[in-house]
């Protein structure tokens, strides 16, 4: 029998143990990736992102790989939408920009789920989690409708829940709709704004739509929840 035929734990090679270093080196470059974004935060604005996005030819799929890892890294969302209105427009701005938020949304939620992996025992987070997971998708759509609650640390929190990853996916979608849309329209006039072909009115009404919205449904959550 060769080395290669050989099970691992007759090599007395510490499985377990690759897992974990594996996870703590995963966690460790994404703490570093958080500090870096933080550290030269200034650089990141709308103008500059798209302009490094659309010059490539594919740049639908480039902006869903940057907002994957704006999302893993702390990047509020909301800039990524403003940059989804500023490439693409209005209509394909929001699949984009609503597209990249799930997906950003769902890596980070696997992420905390693999770093995790039975380190934490969801239970003992406390009587919020137990309802989360009660409420299935419900509860992640009103969570995603909470303006002050930054994207990626809700990723992250709800990864350590035993929710479903499809009901998860479907919530978060739902969820941050609303704003995704009225951020996508700021975007998107922006660009029309800087042709001369754009009035304040349509993204006016359209964010404040959208904010109340967002405030409206957790306060009407929490008042059935009563």
């Amino acid at each position: 029998m060769t080395t290669k035929d050989t099970p691992a734990a007759a090599l007395g090679l510490p499985i377990f143990g690759f897992r974990r270093t594996a996870r703590l080196a995963l966690f460790g470059l994404l703490a570093i990736g958080a500090a870096s974004v933080w550290r030269w935060r200034a650089v990141f604005d709308p103008m500059t992102i798209t302009g490094a996005i659309d010059r490539y030819p594919a740049a639908p799929l480039g902006f869903l790989f940057v907002h994957i890892a704006a999302s893993l890294l702390f990047v509020p969302r909301t800039l990524l939408a403003i940059v989804a209105g500023l490439l693409f427009g209005m209509g394909w701005g929001i699949v984009w920009a609503a597209s990249g938020s799930v997906a950003g949304a769902i890596a980070g939620f696997l992420v905390a789920r693999y770093i995790n992996s039975g380190l934490i025992d969801a239970a003992r987070l406390g009587p919020v989690v137990a309802q989360v997971e009660g409420g299935g998708w419900r509860a992640v759509a009103v969570l995603r409708l909470i303006p002050v609650i930054p994207h990626s640390l809700a990723n992250y929190a709800l990864g350590l829940t035993r929710l479903p990853l499809v009901a998860y996916a479907f919530g978060s979608l739902l969820g941050q709709l609303p704003m995704t849309i009225a951020y996508v329209d700021l975007g998107a006039t922006g660009e029309r704004l800087m042709l001369g072909e754009a009035s304040w009115i349509e993204p006016t009404l359209i964010g404040l739509g959208a904010l109340s919205l967002s405030l409206l449904i957790p306060a009407i959550a929490r008042w059935r929840a009563r």
